[in-house]
């Protein structure tokens, strides 16, 4: 098979005091040339029969591993660390498509995430260093990533596409820093951001029991609402979440109908419902607005 020159360029490993750097598909076939070498003067006969009795079957396989074993170099979240020691290298990945340009590469969220950890004087993270954090932290399922939603409004709005991002369970935050539910309480506003995580949390399992999926929705304006429920047969609901407290609960009732009424009708269906989820309201009623008040812990299946 041949490679293009975009596929050369991939980099396995660099050596920025030398300025030199060996391209991914040099080191796999010297892998695999190696474990050839391997086979063919290194391992017993025994050995080959009892591992596999087609021979040649078992070269292939072997030489096919080789190739295989560090694929996954191939991917932003490995080449970005390549690129804090090898800057050079990042124009001819993003001519050839191998990484988006760098004004474009996770702009939104890798930045704020980057500008809440620089505010410390002691501490500052490149762009390439959150990604792959966030990146990692994404493949062992620490954090998951919620999708923008991009309804058909009325009026002309820009609607943010950016991902938000939530901890796959509010217990990890509460652990990674050391808090307790006395310290929540004390802090109401940390307190509402581990509440939303943990509804994000409860309404994609019971969104995905239905097979639907959980959306944010942010206007460039600043117009947003906290979760959005899609079912595949198109239905919908807005959701806004609230700690609790009547004031709060009629901002984000007020928030759902300004969001219900910019979406346009004749192009999608209207909101099948409207709900505040809170946390400290002893039941679930509906408001004469048509907007439902639910506590999260009567979500069920």
């Amino acid at each position: 098979m041949k490679l293009t020159a975009e596929a050369k360029s991939v980099p396995a490993k660099a050596d920025a005091t030398r300025s030199e750097w060996l391209p991914l598909w040099i080191h796999l076939e010297d892998t695999a040339g190696v474990l050839e070498w391997l086979y063919s003067h290194w391992l017993p006969e025994s050995e080959k029969y009892a591992l596999f009795q087609d021979k040649p079957a078992l070269e292939s396989q072997l030489r096919l591993l080789g190739l295989l074993h560090d694929i996954g170099k191939a991917s932003p979240a490995f080449i970005s660390h390549i690129l804090r020691a090898m800057p050079a290298l990042r124009g001819p990945l993003e001519a050839g498509g191998i990484l988006p340009p760098a004004q474009m590469e996770y702009r939104v969220p890798k930045t704020t995430i980057g500008e809440d950890i620089n505010v410390r004087d002691d501490l500052e993270l490149s762009r390439d260093t959150v990604v792959s954090y966030t990146n990692a932290l994404k493949k062992i399922f620490v954090i998951e990533d919620c999708p923008a939603w991009s309804p058909d409004l009325r009026s002309k709005t820009a609607i943010r596409t950016s991902d938000t991002r939530y901890f796959v369970d509010p217990s990890i935050a509460a652990a990674a820093l050391g808090v307790g539910p006395g310290d929540l309480l004390n802090d109401l506003e940390t307190c509402g951001l581990f509440f939303e995580t943990l509804c994000i949390r409860d309404l994609r399992v019971y969104t995905e029991a239905l097979g639907g999926s959980v959306y944010h929705f942010r206007t460039k304006e600043g117009l947003e609402c906290d979760a959005v429920l899609h079912l595949r047969n198109g239905s919908y609901g807005l959701v806004e979440i609230k700690l609790g407290g009547d004031k709060l609960i009629e901002e984000g009732a007020r928030t759902l109908k300004t969001v219900a009424d910019k979406i346009d009708t004749t192009k999608m269906k209207a909101p099948a419902f409207l709900m505040v989820l809170t946390g400290t309201t002893p039941y679930a009623f509906r408001r004469e607005d048509g907007v439902y008040v639910v506590p999260v812990t009567t979500l069920k299946n």
